[in-house]
């Protein structure tokens, strides 16, 4: 099946573009892009620079996809932005590519949701299952593990981490890592509780939602210092790969690590 691209869409002959790709009126496509099969970019869509979208993913009005970051550093150097599958970016929001500062690449992966207004900055590296809220704002070198959820309005400040399954509030600043599993809220954000709720959704089993709810308490309720919580972690968990993931994160949290109130 070929494409279906709208008369008044501009896409520039060096674009590579998959079968079943839906373009719509006045959709703008520049000559470094590749867009997956089945991908849609509905009226007004802007996709530019060395940017590729992987199958299935929709591209809403004015979202703009590739411009040059934001980087008083950026000089006009290859930089590239991969963005997998299955992915929906709702109107106005805005993703950058990579700069030689930050190994050059932004990264989206499988299955996420960038809502109205949000941003990816460059060098941003965010994984599968994410939802960003509207105007939720990622500033540079930012990574968002698996199945976080950051909600409407919040910033991320550069070089943190959001971990895995963490959920971020509404109106909230981040100023160190986002423990994974955990449930954010406030400026500067601080723990409030595990984010129970979205491990059900994700159709974890109890036994496993129970052995995080144990690392939670070693670090976050007991009053060791991280280093003594992670080693305890190790020592009373090391059964539960969640658990260990969880440690690992922690460990290498060059900023610290939000803490409860």
């Amino acid at each position: 099946m070929s494409a279906a691209i709208h008369p008044t869409a501009v896409v520039d002959p060096g674009a590579e573009i998959a079968a079943g790709v839906e373009i719509g009126p006045y959709a703008t496509v520049g000559a470094g892009v590749k867009l997956g099969e089945g991908v849609v970019l509905h009226a007004h869509a802007c996709v530019m620079g060395h940017t590729e979208i992987g199958p299935e993913s929709v591209i809403f009005p004015f979202a703009v996809i590739g411009a040059p970051p934001q980087d008083m550093k950026f000089s006009g150097e290859d930089a590239r932005l991969l963005i997998g599958a299955r992915n929906q970016f709702r109107e106005h929001t805005t993703i950058h590519p990579g700069t030689k500062g930050g190994g050059g690449v932004t990264s989206i992966g499988h299955d996420n949701l960038i809502m109205v207004g949000a941003h990816i900055a460059h060098d941003c590296h965010v994984g599968h299952g994410v939802i960003l809220s509207n105007q939720a704002m990622l500033a540079g070198h930012v990574t968002v593990e698996d199945h976080a959820v950051i909600q409407a309005s919040t910033g991320i400040q550069q070089f943190l981490r959001v971990g895995e399954a963490a959920f971020i509030g509404g109106l909230s600043g981040l100023l160190q890592d986002a423990p994974p599993f955990c449930f954010l809220q406030g400026y500067p954000a601080r723990v409030l509780k595990l984010n129970r709720v979205r491990l059900e959704r994700l159709g974890w089993d109890p036994e496993r939602i129970e052995a995080i709810e144990s690392a939670f308490r070693i670090v976050f309720r007991s009053k060791l210092r991280p280093a003594e919580a992670i080693a305890r972690l190790r020592e009373e968990l090391a059964d539960a790969p969640d658990v260990l993931r969880m440690a690992a994160f922690l460990e290498k949290s060059e900023r610290g690590f939000a803490r409860m109130r």
